[in-house]
């Protein structure tokens, strides 16, 4: 499953910082060669695990509709070969979704079309809350925990973000200064130490060996929704593990890059990372193991 499609932890970008850049777009939901297997992975959450996935308040109704048009208007418009559209009915990686079916909600019809989660952003008296999620990829989070919170609750264990903070109130004012004609995206990273695309529980394992460790890349964007004003935040994960630098050019560049990062975090982040046992361990096996044969 490894990509190394996007190496966020090798830029300028430091962790736990807002790093967010305006976004092209056209380069909103970028499906690649793994459309089917994510996209198979969600039709067997929603069959089994559906209240673990999905969640909405009736008010959200609207936002939805307007994001499973969105969706469908990209794919058919900047991918079109990926899908076909027979009627109401778009078959996409094997799986023909019906846009009318009204037993299915609308957030979650569009969450079976991509790669990406989805998440609606409602303004309400008191600020941002996640009004409707189909979230079935959950970097060390539950939905049932922050759904139908404000912001400010939502990243309440968040060094740096809890409510109060700068970083905070910055947050809530790019929500409502956001424009539906110029989307931003912004990417985070963690360390897991499976390749798991649902993975909910803690990412920690203090036994693990450092050759087991994964990179958990998010790519999120925010999109304001031009008839409803609600934000649509995407976030699309993708699993690389740290073994695959062995046979990446540039792997010794990205692991001493990674071990870097990993020691500028604080005490407390490393700990919301999960990875304050196994940080020193991990960062000395990036620093010393020889990776990267092909490179020079």
């Amino acid at each position: 499953m490894s990509t190394f499609t996007h190496m966020p932890y090798a830029g300028s970008t430091r962790p736990f910082t807002i790093g967010l850049s305006s976004l092209d777009p056209d380069r909103w939901i970028q499906p690649d060669g793994m459309l089917q297997l994510y996209l198979d992975e969600k039709q067997k959450l929603a069959a089994g695990q559906r209240d673990d996935v999905f969640r909405a308040t009736a008010d959200s109704l609207p936002a939805q509709r307007e994001c499973l048009g969105l969706i469908v208007d990209h794919l058919e418009t900047r991918h079109p070969q990926l899908c076909r559209r027979d009627d109401d009915a778009i078959t996409i990686a094997g799986h023909t979704i019906d846009l009318d079916d009204e037993t299915i909600p609308p957030l979650m019809r569009a969450g079976f079309l991509v790669q990406d989660d989805l998440i609606i952003m409602k303004r309400r008296e008191t600020g941002w809350f996640i009004a409707a999620a189909h979230l079935s990829f959950p970097s060390s989070w539950l939905l049932a925990e922050k759904f139908d919170r404000p912001m400010e609750e939502i990243h309440a264990h968040v060094p740096g973000f809890q409510g109060g903070t700068r970083n905070a109130a910055l947050i809530n004012r790019i929500f409502d200064n956001l424009l539906p004609d110029q989307p931003a995206e912004r990417f985070n990273w963690s360390i897991n130490w499976r390749q798991k695309l649902h993975h909910p529980e803690t990412g920690r394992n203090d036994a693990a060996s450092p050759d087991e460790a994964v990179i958990r890349v998010e790519r999120q964007t925010l999109t304001r929704l031009p008839e409803t004003g609600a934000i649509l935040f995407t976030i699309r994960i993708y699993l690389d593990p740290v073994a695959a630098f062995e046979n990446h050019a540039e792997g010794a560049r990205l692991a001493k890059a990674l071990a870097d990062q990993l020691d500028a975090l604080t005490p407390e982040q490393a700990a919301y990372k999960g990875v304050d046992i196994q940080r020193i361990r991990l960062a000395d096996c990036l620093r010393n193991r020889h990776f990267a044969k092909n490179s020079a």
